[in-house]
Formats: C-alpha cells, structure tokens, sequence
C-alpha cells in the first residue's frame, strides 16, 4: 500500500470545559458543564453521566445532579486556541486548521530531524500540556479522513497510530456511524438494512450503495469505507466565510428570543467581519430542527458591506420568512455566516438612491469600545440581562 502514516489529527478533549478545569484547580476531576441554558461543552466526567452537548440545561442537571454549571469564557477560549496553534505551527509549517479546537499536521520530511509522527505526536501532545495545560488526543494515519476517526477512538487524551497495513482491520469493525457523512437519518437508514459496521458497508457494490443513498453520499460512504481520501492538508487556505452559531435548548423559543438571539449573533460575526478587513455579500440563516435537521435560507446583498445594520436586516427577512416553519418544527439551533467575502478595499462602492444611510464609523466607534472595555462595556437594549450564550471564532484570528 503505496504512502506512510504521517498525518496528524490534534483535537483538544473537551476543550471549554478542560480550560474551566485548568483555570480552576477546584473543578478537576469534576463533572463540568459550560452554558446553562443549553450544553455548550461537557467535561468527560459529566459526559460519562449522559450529558452531550445541545442538550437543554435542566435535562443535564437531571442526568447528572452532581455537576458544577460555570458560564461560557470566549475570551479564555479563544485565547488557549492561539496558543495551542503556536504550537502546532512550531511543529510543522503544514498545518490545516479546521476550527477553534482541532487541526490537521503533515509531518511528512520531518524524520530526520524531528522523528517518527509517532515521536512527533507524542511530543506535540507533551508541549500542548507543558505549555497550554491542556489535555490533546492526537491520530496519526496515512490518510486525514482515517486520522480523525484514530483521534476519536483515542480520546481522551490519547494517542493512536494506525499503519497503513493495519487501516482495514482497524476501520471495519467500527460503528458505522464513525463515517463522515452518517449521521442519525443516514445512520438509521443503513442499520434497517442490517448495515451496523464500517465493514458491513465496506462489503457492498458502490452501485448498491448509490440506490440506498443516493450519488453523493453512497460513492462518498463507499470511498471511505475502504478509506479512499486522497485530499492532501492544506495551508493558508483563504477563508471563505465567517460565520457564528447558537445552540438553543430543546424548548419552545418565542419570536422576541429568536430575534435577540439573531442580533447577538450578527454583532459578532460583522464585528470580527471588520477586523478581518473582509466585506460580504451573501447572508445565510441556519437552522437546526428539534430532531436535529438541518435547514439554511440565503439572501444576497446589493453590494458587499461589513456593516452590521444591512446584514442585520437581511437575516431578519430571512428569520420572518422561515418563522413559520420554525413554529411547526422547532428550533435548536440559530447561526449566521456571510460568504462571497473580499478585501475591504476591493468593494465596489454604490449610489444610495432609496436605501437607508449606514454609519459605518459608528460600528467601528463601538467595536473600538468593546476591545478596550469589554464586550459588556456598550450593549443594546435589547440584549440587557439576557444570556449572550457562546459564539467563537472557527479558527483563531
């Protein structure tokens, strides 16, 4: 089997919840959830309790009673990511970030000077907790889709190697449902076939595969399950949007919420907009369903901007629109990300004939406010005394 094992997947355990932990000696070894409205992270003692992210707040006190409920930091968040990053990119000049808390390496060339990725896996993961403090599970295999899923097995803070001549052996005993791709609907879907395991699927024709999923995904799920990925990692790739999301506990959520929610979102997703010195032109709403499906509405601006009014507006009509949809279904989840992004001074200025003016200077006037006093330091009324849940960065800045 032509190629060798040396591409690392690093993903941090737990990671809201594990830098709680290291910040506060008193919550070690404790059961820890971040968010109280809805689980934004769970340690692993409050995970081993049934507590799982997006579930509702009072419903994961009741599985674990005994846990230490602390509200989200982006700050401390966010800057642990930084630091994290510096070591990544201290090991190897290839690295793919893929959000605030994981990441792709290749460490291919690096034997002679740095080891074996084993070698240089277990050293990672020994510099991110001398000098970040924080708990790193990392996979090492030959292709990045057979790395994470090595990452995954592994956790919590573990280390796994698979050797391109063990790959099946280890894949195809797994859930099927480790597969990219399959989540609960597909997932339910393969195992009323009696298709339970990586190698089940592994085991059927392509074309068999095609008629139970459809094109896309059956050739995808085919590829994978015989760990078919040829994508290399890939390094200072131009970022293609910003975007930000919340989770929202499994209850009715009332137009009032929904709205201020929306808004504290688009605050932060224009705010670093304009520190990336980006404009946009596409306004995509997300949304996720009380049985978790997924659904986006998109509205397309005249000019790209980086004001919050404008984009405010457009995932406003957006919300009205899929509102009443949302009142049949639910909703468990509300984000926002802009696309068709350009360099500020790129954009391409027009006439303001019937449209309303934008003090842009005004957004840069408050986020100039919030970076010298805090984010709390200038707040719209709206947003008083409600809980400003949890938005970060994919990647750090």
């Amino acid at each position: 089997m032509p190629g060798a094992a040396t591409i690392l997947h690093a993903d941090l355990d737990a990671f809201y919840a594990s830098v709680e932990q290291r910040d506060d000696p008193s919550l070690r070894n404790r059961p820890v959830i971040v968010g109280h409205g809805v689980v934004l992270a769970a340690s692993y003692e409050a995970k081993r309790m049934g507590v799982r992210t997006a579930m509702g707040g009072s419903e994961a006190r009741a599985v674990c009673p005994g846990a230490v409920v602390v509200s989200p930091r982006l700050e401390a968040y966010a800057e642990a990511s930084r630091r994290v990053f510096a070591v990544f990119d201290d090991t190897t000049p290839f690295v793919e970030g893929l959000s605030i808390d994981e990441a792709f390496l290749d460490v291919s060339g690096l034997r002679r000077i740095a080891g074996t990725p084993a070698e240089i896996a277990a050293d990672l993961r020994a510099r991110v907790a001398d000098q970040v403090g924080l708990p790193l599970s990392v996979g090492v295999a030959r292709t990045k889709f057979l790395a994470k899923v090595a990452s995954a097995v592994c956790k919590p803070d573990g280390l796994l190697v698979v050797e391109p001549e063990a790959e099946l052996a280890f894949l195809h005993p797994l859930p099927v449902r480790r597969l990219w791709g399959v989540g609960p609907v597909t997932g339910e879907k393969l195992e009323r076939r009696a298709i339970t395991t990586v190698g089940d699927l592994a085991r059927l024709h392509e074309s068999t595969l095609v008629s139970i999923l459809g094109p896309a995904a059956g050739r995808h799920l085919h590829a994978l399950a015989h760990n078919r990925d040829p994508r290399p990692v890939v390094t200072g790739r131009r970022r293609r949007s910003i975007g930000s999301q919340r989770a929202l506990a499994r209850r009715p959520t009332s137009r009032v919420d929904a709205d201020a929610i929306l808004l504290g979102i688009v605050e932060r997703v224009t705010s670093r907009l304009r520190k990336a010195e980006r404009v946009a032109r596409t306004v995509t709403l997300r949304f996720r369903d009380d049985d978790f499906a997924r659904r986006t509405r998109s509205r397309t601006l005249l000019a790209a901007t980086d004001a919050t009014e404008p984009i405010l507006h457009a995932a406003q009509v957006l919300l009205e629109q899929h509102w009443p949809v949302v009142e049949q279904v639910g909703l468990t989840l509300l984000g926002v990300s802009l696309t068709n992004l350009t360099r500020d001074a790129t954009r391409q200025l027009v006439l303001p004939f019937g449209a309303r003016p934008v003090d842009e200077n005004l957004d840069r006037v408050i986020d100039d406010v919030r970076h010298r006093y805090g984010r709390t330091a200038l707040e719209r009324a709206t947003l008083l005394h409600r809980d400003p849940g949890l938005s970060v960065p994919m990647l750090p800045d």
